[in-house]
C-alpha cells in the first residue's frame, strides 16, 4: 500500500463531509432556513435562555450577522425573547415548540446518516478515528501555517 499524503487525508475528510452534508440537506425541513439559521436554532434548543452574546461567543461570528439571523428566527416563530428575571436589560432567547419539533426531526435524520456512515466500524476503529480527527482539529486550531 502506498503512503498516504496529507492531501489524501484532507481530500477524504472533504469527500466524507460533502456526502454527509448532501444527505442531511436532502431531508431538511422545507422551512426556508439556511444552514447557519439551523445551527443557531440548534444552539438555543440545546441552551434555552442563552443570549445573543452567548451565541456570538459560541459561533465566533459577527454580532450584526447573528442579530439579523436571530430576527429571522423570531419572525418565523421559532424563537421568543424574554427579559432576564434579574437584569431586564439582558434579553434571553428561548426556542418555541415548533423549534423543538424541527430540531428533533433534524437530529433524528442526523443520527440515521451518522449510523449509515459508521456502519461496520468496530469500537476500536471508531475511537481511533475520533482521536485522529480531534488531533487534526487541534492542529488547525493552533493557528500555525
Amino acid at each position: 500500500m502506498s503512503k498516504l499524503s496529507d492531501d489524501d487525508l484532507m481530500e477524504a475528510v472533504h469527500d466524507l463531509m460533502h456526502l454527509a452534508r448532501a444527505q442531511l440537506l436532502r431531508h431538511m425541513p422545507d422551512d426556508g432556513l439556511g444552514p447557519m439559521e439551523g445551527r443557531a436554532l440548534g444552539f438555543f434548543v440545546r441552551h434555552p435562555g442563552s443570549t445573543q452574546t452567548d451565541l456570538v461567543q459560541h459561533a465566533g461570528r459577527d454580532k450584526g450577522q447573528l442579530a439579523r439571523l436571530i430576527a429571522v428566527l423570531k419572525d418565523k416563530g421559532l424563537l421568543v425573547a424574554r427579559p432576564d428575571g434579574h437584569d431586564r436589560r439582558v434579553i434571553r432567547l428561548y426556542p418555541t415548540e415548533a423549534a423543538q419539533h424541527r430540531h428533533e426531526s433534524v437530529m433524528r435524520h442526523r443520527r440515521q446518516v451518522a449510523a449509515r456512515a459508521a456502519r461496520g466500524l468496530e469500537a476500536p476503529e471508531r475511537q481511533a478515528l475520533l482521536r485522529a480527527l480531534r488531533h487534526m482539529q487541534d492542529n488547525l486550531r493552533d493557528g500555525g501555517p
